[in-house]
């Protein structure tokens, strides 16, 4: 970018000169509106004159440089500096404050210690954020000294993904759309790697898209989603796990203490909660406990066509929907086929032609060194678990799976962090 740089700082507390330059006030924060987009337009300053905050809207402001700005016009209104909705206050707001770079790999929380700005087609507007420590150094140092201080390359705004849910009167929140595009597994890195107040932030912000919100409480670790459904109604939490996968909402239920568990399984749709209080009774350490209540069977005799069609239909996990099994009238698992194998095979060919017979399985107590250690030995990305009478009642996945032999903390070792 060629436009000359301003450091945010370099403006906050300067004079504030009239077109003579005599001195009016001082300048005490400049203001913009995220809501826009892209780069955030200064639509004006307030300003500190005669022991009253005021209002200069950016239509008056004549030069903005490092250590003054200087208005344009004769006369400029007295009228009280109100924040008015929508706008944002970049040093009281933004400095100091955390963000979102969504753009890094991968996407982490950064500190603004400085903003800065650029003069683009004759309109100031915030291109970038410096979190670096010497941004910060500059900052708080006399200003006769921050020259002292090099400049570092700054993060681009575009990037970002501003935390101002904070601001009292405006209540911004994320625009969503950048948030949107991360993965579950990496919001909820976020969340974790984020203070309470900021963590609850991006998780309202998500929760404009109900499913994506679920996904993410999926991914939370215990303790976030704990903290989080604690100041949540037990109508909001129901909302919530109603939208999980049933294996990721009986491990939330069973954490959630007993005089809110009854209440928040009441409010579930019937054929969910029946699936998550059927979780419930087994061992949580153990297939049954581990297991996903939710695949897709077929029975002999159904074509390959058949099963593509209702794979193609379910609302089942994909990781739960890469293997169809065929069962009996009762429920006995008979054999497996890959979706590969369905998708090459002819639409009319009857499943028990191409099913695997005795697919490898356990039951369900199998413990999870049973469980791990099955699945490694015969390279299995699923594992049906059947009960003491051979009925298929679940699968295990390899991610359910991971997530149990990995160590704690895995996440912060290898993905977010604080800057």
């Amino acid at each position: 970018m060629a436009q000359a740089i301003v450091h945010l700082s370099s403006i906050l507390r300067s004079p504030l000169l009239d077109r003579a330059g005599e001195r009016l006030g001082r300048v005490e924060d400049l203001i913009v509106r995220l809501a826009d987009g892209g780069y955030p337009p200064v639509t004006g300053l307030k300003a500190r004159i005669g022991g009253r905050d005021l209002f200069v809207p950016v239509g008056r402001v004549a030069q903005l440089k490092p250590g003054a700005v200087r208005l344009a016009g004769e006369t400029l209104s007295l009228g009280r500096f109100e924040r008015r909705v929508g706008e944002v206050l970049l040093g009281q707001d933004v400095i100091g404050r955390k963000l979102v770079n969504v753009e890094a790999e991968p996407p982490r929380l950064v500190t603004a210690h400085e903003i800065e700005l650029a003069c683009i087609d004759d309109w100031w507007r915030v291109v970038g954020v410096d979190p670096s420590v010497s941004a910060q150094l500059r900052r708080v140092l006399p200003r006769r000294l921050r020259t002292l201080v090099g400049d570092r390359p700054f993060l681009d705004w575009a990037d970002m993904e501003p935390f101002v849910g904070h601001v009292p009167s405006a209540r911004l929140r994320f625009s969503h759309r950048k948030l949107a595009n991360l993965h579950p597994a990496e919001i909820a890195d976020l969340v974790e790697a984020a203070s309470h107040e900021e963590g609850e932030e991006i998780i309202e912000a998500v929760g404009h898209d109900r499913e994506l919100e679920a996904d993410v409480f999926e991914e939370l670790d215990e303790h976030h989603q704990l903290e989080f459904i604690r100041e949540r109604s037990d109508a909001e939490v129901a909302a919530v796990i109603a939208r999980m996968a049933s294996d990721d909402a009986a491990d939330l239920i069973v954490e959630i203490e007993q005089e809110r568990r009854g209440r928040i399984l009441a409010r579930l749709p019937a054929a969910q909660r029946r699936r998550i209080e059927a979780l419930l009774g087994y061992n949580p350490s153990t297939a049954g406990g581990l297991m996903s209540p939710e695949f897709i069977s077929l029975r002999e005799g159904d074509s390959a066509g058949a099963a593509i069609e209702k794979v193609r239909s379910s609302s089942v996990a994909p990781s739960s929907a890469m293997i169809v099994y065929m069962c009996s009238k009762d429920g006995c698992l008979q054999g497996s086929s890959s979706l590969v194998t369905l998708l090459r095979a002819g639409a009319d060919t009857r499943l028990e032609e191409i099913v695997e017979r005795e697919p490898i399985s356990v039951k369900t107590d199998a413990d999870l060194p049973e469980v791990a250690r099955t699945m490694t030995d015969y390279n299995l990305l699923m594992l049906p678990v059947l009960d003491h009478d051979e009925r298929m009642v679940g699968v295990v996945t390899v991610d359910d799976v991971l997530e149990l032999t990995l160590p704690a903390g895995w996440r912060r070792r290898f993905g977010v962090v604080r800057d």
